[in-house]
């Protein structure tokens, strides 16, 4: 039997804005730094450790990952970067924050565009300094496998080659994996991992840097799911969540 930990970024200075983050590369708010100190003595106070890490290309998850394996003593474990870990691309919302994107396009109409699996917001044109296709960071991909906007569909799409390509071959190894993301591809791979439906994903947020740890069978499949944080904290917090949104679809 071997783990795989997953683990959200903490909150990042966007996260705080509350702006659509998507695939700008930005850093690490103060709040997020401690948060990933706080994984990483959670994590060691419950005896997880790991073998190989996985991280996305943006900075505040691989900043995330390096600050909890510092803190853990495990900073000489292997780690490699893959695209295909990097947040749902939010499109015309990426940079606008919430009030903004509202404004613009109407509250029930985020909502859709954030909750619904299949429903991505506008695209980007190709011209767009926020289209992935204009950083040289992903100089060395083909500009049509690089997204213009993402549903949480087409997020799970792009994820689902590194998870069998890369991580379960890795697992069959015996390698207690880690790895180090975002929200939406959390999201995806979890409901890809648990069979969670299309509809009951939309109530599923992963706390920023909040450490869940999956014992897997040799058929990779979950047999046990920990999530290391008290579980009121994560109660209240999705209560609050749920709130927010029937709060502003009444409106």
């Amino acid at each position: 039997m071997v783990t795989l930990t997953i683990l959200r970024h903490g909150k990042s200075e966007w996260n705080k804005e509350k702006r659509f983050t998507g695939w700008a590369d930005v850093a690490l708010s103060s709040q997020g730094i401690e948060e990933a100190k706080q994984a990483g003595r959670l994590l060691k106070a419950h005896g997880v450790t790991f073998d190989l890490c996985f991280t996305s290309y943006l900075n505040r998850a691989s900043e995330t990952l390096r600050i909890v394996l510092d803190t853990m003593n495990l900073s000489h474990l292997p780690v490699e970067k893959d695209w295909r870990l990097n947040e749902r691309h939010y499109g015309a919302l990426q940079g606008l924050n919430w009030w903004e994107a509202r404004k613009k396009y109407g509250a029930k109409q985020v909502l859709i565009w954030q909750r619904q699996f299949d429903e991505p917001p506008p695209p980007l044109d190709v011209t767009d300094s926020r289209f992935p296709g204009n950083d040289a960071l992903y100089s060395h991909l083909p500009s049509a496998a690089l997204p213009q906007s993402e549903s949480l569909k087409d997020t799970l799409a792009r994820l689902l080659p590194f998870w069998h390509d890369v991580a379960i071959p890795e697992i069959h190894r015996g390698k207690r994996l880690l790895i180090v993301a975002h929200n939406n591809s959390l999201r995806g791979l979890l409901k890809h991992l648990e069979n969670i439906s299309d509809a009951d994903i939309a109530n599923i947020t992963i706390r920023t840097a909040d450490p869940i740890v999956y014992k897997m069978n040799e058929s990779i499949l979950p047999i046990g799911r920990e999530n290391l944080r008290p579980r009121s904290v994560l109660k209240q917090f999705t209560q609050k969540i749920l709130a927010r949104w029937l709060q502003y679809l009444s409106r």
